[in-house]
């Protein structure tokens, strides 16, 4: 049988060691590594450790090195071919059969990267040619920065049946037809009469890579109308869909200095989070996260928070994970749940409400057993004791499936403790820890309501009572009315985001409605035509006032550096100025849910939303303050 050495690579490469060790031996994170007294010799104090990214155990005291294939062979006595079949069996690889021609094949595989290396390098071609025009307008309408396009990789692939097949074929770096076929470039019809084609056409391409770096693949998004919306490459030799997690290759340094992962639904997703200056994220590739995907995350960080859209789809790819995790959890290793405003994107809500208002949701994140423990108790209704034992029993199914014993048995406990509690006891009995109870210490007295605490929301912070007292706000949209006389050319950029602004100082809307009406009538204004538009009216008047309160922010000394600086800023503040608004509403709307509501899964729900949006209310309060101050020149 010949086992060429880039197949085994590859086993080890999809073999977490650490993982592996620890279903003999008790491991303990330390750092970047794991630690674990030596099943080698007999020691008290662990000298024993295992690197997961290099791949190989070591101890200090008695000098045991070796890899995951070593581990078999050594400590488990196995021989080197049923070690092997093993490690291929759990990470789902076919073991090469005994066929000389195997290893021609694992030659092959190995240099499909080529492949892949070179298509990618045709598609930034593409890209930054004449016909990549409609994806660098793209990708300018998703706000994604030519640095970013540049980090990311992102290219273009034309509408065309043959020009990348063209590209790969001819050359100094000419590949065989076969093996771009086999590389996912390019689709063999199966009736095997008509002439291969090229996979992705008329999309913007994202390059998919390995830990190392390494181009494996690519997903597609396509431009203008068609399905799918987006395309990934088909499973190869060298990209197993499931085993992959998008972004790994700049994810993983970064979380190890962060301490923390980020899980998101896609990579357009990631690649905007990156952007936005949260360099640990990551993205599945099209399908819900699977069991090999949470043992990669678990050996980067030991609670990686997934973060989904708030909408039925991203709840349910939430729930599938959880239920994938259970069976994998290992002391001192989860999943945290984070979910999204409802109908916004991760993009939508930085661009919205800023960075923080993302970090916000993360911070907000809700253990694993919180999220199971909510979904069982939200499944059916809890009205008679058949429900109630029903209930009682979906519990019990979930806590089966934790293979752990120690973290069952604490499963157990804290589910019993919940159920008991919210059907016979009381809201103040100690070491509780339903949703009711936390309410009750963290809001102050409150009320009682259908035997559980209700409690207020803390109170709000210095700068949350200046906006809502309207003395932030308003000195923020005077602000911004002058910069847009300054640069009337950013009304038309935000005029969606604008028109949905309704101030209360009358003058200040009378305003906006005429800055509003005269950009409509005029795609190009300077200020003074501006100024001339608005005619000798109280309107004129106003907008001369603000004109010549200089020290308002948004000037500029006529550098373009400064102006570009102003122009930022300008459009910070109009984001900042139209999500507040939005944010009050939701708050208000949040809070009347928790006093209204009967549910108690729901209920806890509202409570967690409630005090994220505080958070995010505070924190939008805070810059507004900073951009409303006048300018230091």
């Amino acid at each position: 049988m010949s086992l060429s050495p880039q197949w085994l690579d590859e086993l080890r490469a999809r073999t977490s060691l650490s993982t592996l060790i620890g279903k003999t031996i008790k491991v303990v994170r330390a750092g970047r590594e794991y630690k674990a007294c030596c099943p080698f010799h007999n020691e008290k104090t662990p000298s024993f450790t295992i690197n997961d990214e290099k791949g190989f155990y070591h101890c200090f005291g008695c000098g045991a090195h070796g890899d995951a294939i070593r581990w078999m062979t050594d400590q488990r006595g196995l021989p080197f071919m049923d070690a092997i079949k093993e490690l291929a069996a759990s990470a789902g690889m076919d073991v090469p059969a005994p066929d000389p021609r195997a290893a021609r094949r694992a030659e092959k595989a190995q240099s499909l990267h080529d492949v892949t290396a070179a298509a990618q390098d045709w598609f930034v071609e593409q890209f930054a040619g004449i016909e990549g025009a409609e994806a660098r307008a793209y990708i300018a309408r998703r706000g994604i920065s030519a640095k970013t396009q540049a980090a990311f990789g992102i290219g273009f692939s034309p509408d065309s049946r043959t020009k990348l097949k063209t590209a790969l074929g001819t050359g100094p770096r000419a590949f065989p037809e076969e093996m771009s076929i086999e590389a996912g470039m390019l689709i063999q019809p199966e009736d095997g009469k008509r002439e291969s084609y090229d996979r992705f056409r008329g999309r913007l391409m994202i390059p998919i890579r390995d830990q190392r770096g390494r181009v494996i693949a690519f997903g597609g998004r396509i431009l203008g109308q068609g399905e799918p919306k987006y395309l990934n490459s088909p499973e190869t030799p060298i990209f197993d869909k499931g085993r992959t997690l998008y972004n790994l290759d700049k994810a993983a340094p970064a979380a190890r200095k962060s301490g923390r992962i980020v899980v998101v639904e896609g990579y357009m997703d990631a690649i905007a989070i990156s952007q936005a200056g949260i360099a640990e994220v990551v993205a599945p590739l099209g399908t819900a996260l699977t069991e090999a995907q949470i043992e990669k995350l678990w050996t980067m960080v030991e609670t990686p928070v997934l973060c989904f859209d708030g909408d039925a789809a991203g709840q349910r790819a939430a729930l599938r994970a959880a239920h994938r995790a259970l069976p994998l959890l290992r002391p001192g290793h989860s999943l945290g749940f984070a979910t999204l405003p409802t109908g916004q994107d991760p993009d939508d809500l930085i661009r919205a409400s800023g960075v923080k208002a993302f970090e916000a949701v993360i911070e907000a994140a809700i253990p694993l057993i919180d999220l199971l423990w909510r979904t069982e108790h939200a499944a059916a209704p809890l009205s008679t004791p058949e429900q109630r034992a029903g209930f009682k029993q979906r519990l019990k199914a979930l806590t089966d499936q934790v293979t752990d014993g120690d973290i069952r048995a604490h499963y157990v406990r804290q589910f019993r403790e919940r159920h008991d509690e919210l059907f016979f006891g009381t809201p103040n009995a100690p070491e509780r820890r339903s949703f009711g109870a936390q309410a009750a210490r963290q809001g102050g007295r409150g009320t009682m309501k259908n035997g559980r605490w209700i409690a207020p929301p803390p109170p709000p912070t210095d700068d949350a009572r200046a906006i809502s007292a309207g003395s932030g706000d308003i000195l923020l949209l005077r602000a911004v009315l002058a910069g847009l006389l300054r640069f009337p050319g950013e009304i038309l950029v935000h005029r969606e985001s604008l028109a949905g602004l309704e101030p209360a100082d009358r003058g200040l809307a009378r305003l906006l409605d005429a800055l509003l009406e005269a950009a409509d009538r005029e795609e190009t204004v300077e200020t003074k035509r501006l100024l001339t538009i608005l005619g000798d009216s109280d309107v004129y008047n106003m907008a001369k006032g603000l004109l010549r309160a200089d020290a308002l922010h948004f000037t500029f000394t006529g550098d373009e550096a400064d102006r570009r600086r102003a122009q930022r800023d300008l459009a910070e503040a109009i984001a900042v100025i139209v999500a507040m608004p939005r944010i009050e509403a939701e708050l208000a709307a949040v809070t009347r849910t928790m006093a209204e509501e009967q549910d108690d899964a729901a209920f806890g729900a509202a409570f967690a939303r409630q005090q994220t949006l505080l958070k995010l209310k505070a924190d939008l309060a805070a810059r507004t303050a900073e951009l409303a101050q006048p300018q230091d020149d």
